[in-house]
């Protein structure tokens, strides 16, 4: 944010920052010491911790800030909630919110998107950042129905949005969702099948003119006609003014046709939008994962075709799915490689070639990839899931070192993805057999094909020699393929999944559905 996004530049954001909201509600506020090591953030994991070094960093950037109402609050929410998870999740959140109210327009909106558990505490931030005559709604999202648990408390079945607009003027558009069942009950069926109801001829106050006696109906005490004459003599010859059995004019005799309308203005409670279910056509398997419903409707509201969208934490890339679906131009931000690499895949089957985008932080050439190698301490993992993507695998172990057994990343092949593969993952410049040796072992042990050893150094003449004598692997109606391959983090760069020498590979990542050609209209403008 503070190197790469200009001031006032973005026109919508949209954050569904991560917070633990599974854990026990007592321990997110139980103190901690200052000492623990900061969390990291690793793909479908949320969890934070009070480190005096990072949590205290942050909390002294927002003091040193111009934002000192945040500053203020910030301090108070510390002293009173104490230094535990909360608080280290706040203090993240108060720095992060700082730079966002920076590269907002005048006329931009955010929608913080949230669960119970710490909303209340997002909200007050927020008034502290952008002051609490920005607030706009709280849109409650009935994202889940209730299930059969036993619990001793309501079913927790909402997030929360918080609307927040910049300045007093701001981009909007109305929405529209479907009409409930119980407004549906209102319409009657005419002559030609379609549907219709009455709405109201009249208004209050208006002038003496609008108060008289038309074809027989005259409005009732403090009302007046809410259309004028010419208006309701064209309504009567188009016959959509009701009548009552003596043949004049009711006053809610307008007849409104159903398929004429664009639906109930959606307001400050969704519930016509569901989560997404298990065998939905666009469930990436990405836990947190949003319904591109929902994503479409907020950039519909709040921004025009061509407006900038950004979405600073965008996990499987669903905001940045509705942006380019709606014609907007987005930035997606994340901290892991995993999501990178699965909203890249997710465009490439969505829309093709016709999704223009740069990739920046990712590493582009071996001095790029040693760089995030050197950098990616303790646990070398973000550099393994690059390094996976690079090769197409899909990357294992959690992000906990050690607890890999070996195996970094793997991959499917054969007709029926019946086949597997383990890919094991090399950075540092001390390389040997062993290493080739172990991974023999593990493919040997997983019941795999293959294994592919993939290292950022050239490898050993030994290392070498042992793929050789591993033997070779057949797939019916292909030729062998080496049952042990070594590829280096060059070749990998240069010919991508094509650098392993297998047949009828699978993709790691779910596809996403190809789109059509949608126009915002079709949405639910």
């Amino acid at each position: 944010l503070r190197n790469s996004i200009a001031d006032a530049s973005v026109d919508l954001i949209y954050l569904d920052p991560p917070f633990n909201s599974n854990a026990d509600y007592n321990v997110l506020f139980k103190d901690e010491s200052g000492e623990v090591s900061d969390a990291q953030i690793v793909a479908f994991e949320d969890t934070w911790h009070w480190d005096d070094l990072v949590s205290g960093q942050a909390l002294k950037e927002v003091r040193d800030s111009p934002y000192q109402d945040a500053a203020a609050m910030l301090d108070a929410m510390v002293g009173f909630l104490g230094k535990n998870q909360m608080t280290a999740y706040l203090c993240m959140m108060a720095v992060r919110l700082i730079e966002l109210h920076r590269v907002l327009k005048p006329t931009g909106s955010l929608y913080l998107h949230c669960d119970p558990t710490a909303s209340h505490y997002l909200k007050l931030l927020l008034d502290a950042v952008f002051g609490g005559q920005s607030f706009r709604n709280e849109i409650v999202w009935r994202r889940t129905n209730a299930h059969n648990f036993k619990t001793i408390v309501y079913p927790r079945v909402h997030d929360t949005l918080l609307f927040y607009s910049k300045g007093e003027k701001y981009t909007w558009n109305t929405t529209f969702q479907e009409y409930s069942p119980e407004q549906l009950k209102r319409y009657k069926i005419d002559d030609d099948g379609r549907l219709y109801t009455g709405q109201d001829l009249t208004m209050k106050g208006g002038s003496d003119e609008r108060k008289q006696e038309w074809r027989g109906t005259k409005p009732s005490e403090n009302r007046a006609w809410g259309a004028s004459l010419e208006q309701r003599e064209e309504w009567w010859k188009q016959g959509l003014i009701l009548t009552k059995k003596d043949g004049t004019p009711r006053l809610d005799g307008r007849k409104v046709f159903l398929d004429d309308k664009p639906g109930k203005a959606s307001d400050s409670i969704w519930t016509d939008i569901g989560r997404i279910g298990n065998t939905a056509q666009e469930r990436l398997d990405y836990p947190t994962q949003k319904p591109e419903a929902l994503l479409e409707r907020i950039i519909a509201a709040s921004s025009n075709p061509g407006d900038l969208v950004l979405d600073p934490f965008c996990g499987c890339g669903t905001t940045v799915h509705a942006a380019e679906t709606l014609g907007r131009r987005w930035i997606g931000i994340d901290v892991t490689h995993l999501a990178i690499n699965l909203i890249e895949t997710r465009l490439y089957d969505a829309f093709g070639g016709d999704a223009a985008y740069e990739v920046h932080g990712v590493p582009q050439d071996l001095a790029g990839a040693q760089d995030l190698f050197n950098r990616d301490a303790p646990t070398k993992k973000e550099f393994e899931k690059w390094a996976c993507w690079l090769i197409r695998a899909y990357p294992h172990g959690g992000g906990k070192m050690g607890a890999d057994g070996g195996v970094d990343g793997f991959f499917r092949f054969g007709n029926d993805k019946e086949h597997r593969a383990i890919v094991s993952i090399k950075g540092g410049r001390n390389l040997g057999v062993g290493m080739i040796r172990d991974l023999d072992a593990v493919v040997t042990e997983r019941n795999a094909r293959i294994g592919v050893f993939l290292t950022l150094h050239k490898p050993t003449k030994k290392m070498l020699d042992w793929a050789k004598q591993a033997g070779v692997f057949g797939v019916e109606g292909y030729p062998p393929i080496p049952r042990l391959q070594i590829v280096t983090i060059e070749e990998a760069l240069e010919h991508g999944p094509r650098a392993v020498n297998v047949p009828l590979r699978h993709n790691p990542y779910k596809k996403a559905a190809r789109e059509k050609n949608r126009t915002q209209g079709e949405m639910d403008l």
